[in-house]
């Protein structure tokens, strides 16, 4: 596992300098919902740093409780490559972690990251996600490995309906169950006739701990 955060990290950078393409963004949403899981009850901040070179994308998304230092906050930083092939495939591999542990944990039989490896597939209006935990991070984020969990999509001009579900840590029990269904949407919110917003929202309910939340936020790119 050190070997393959490692390499992830060495691509990031030398690919950094080839890079045709370089953004920068930031959401800021009521709450972070990961897979129909509340994660932190008090505003998220999420700074994004992404960097395209042909199909292939490397970055690093975070999220940052505006709470930070208060019980129920949460702060995490993920790194990502992904390669888009034609015909709507691709594939990618996604490093979770949390700033609250050593970056270079690998020493005692698991890691402070959870290595997931995803693939996706878009035909059309559709979409179809899977994705597995290849790791042992129990003592970091929280997977003992071989978690996995799929979506599927279905998205028109503004909204965008989603039904996933998984295993491990995925639900609270750990056996596959039904996760993560709700629906998106999508707006810009206009200032003036040179300068605009995205503003997104979601309803989501998770059937398996039996919750429904209200998504709101608003996301900067540059």
């Amino acid at each position: 596992m050190k070997k393959i955060f490692f390499t992830l990290v060495g691509i990031i950078f030398f690919t950094g300098v080839k890079a045709q393409e370089i953004s920068v963004g930031l959401d800021f949403y009521n709450r972070y919902i990961f897979r129909g899981i509340n994660l932190g009850n008090s505003p998220s901040l999420q700074p994004s740093l992404e960097l395209n070179a042909g199909g292939l994308t490397l970055g690093a998304w975070g999220a940052y409780s505006t709470a930070n230092g208060t019980q129920g906050a949460y702060n995490e930083v993920d790194l990502y490559l992904c390669y888009t092939f034609d015909l709507g495939f691709s594939l990618g591999l996604v490093s979770y972690y949390s700033s609250e542990l050593s970056l270079f944990e690998f020493d005692k039989g698991f890691s402070s990251h959870a290595v997931e490896i995803n693939g996706a597939y878009t035909f059309k209006d559709l979409s179809f996600s899977a994705n597995y935990v290849i790791n042992d991070s129990r003592e970091g984020i929280g997977s003992q490995g071989g978690d996995t969990y799929f979506e599927i999509g279905y998205t028109t001009s503004i909204i965008n309906f989603f039904m996933g579900g998984g295993d491990g840590w995925n639900t609270r029990e750990g056996d596959f169950q039904l996760s993560n269904c709700g629906i998106g949407i999508s707006k810009e919110l206009k200032f003036s006739d040179s300068f605009s917003l995205p503003l997104n929202g979601a309803l989501i309910m998770n059937p398996n701990t039996e919750k429904l939340y209200l998504l709101v936020g608003l996301s900067f790119k540059i």
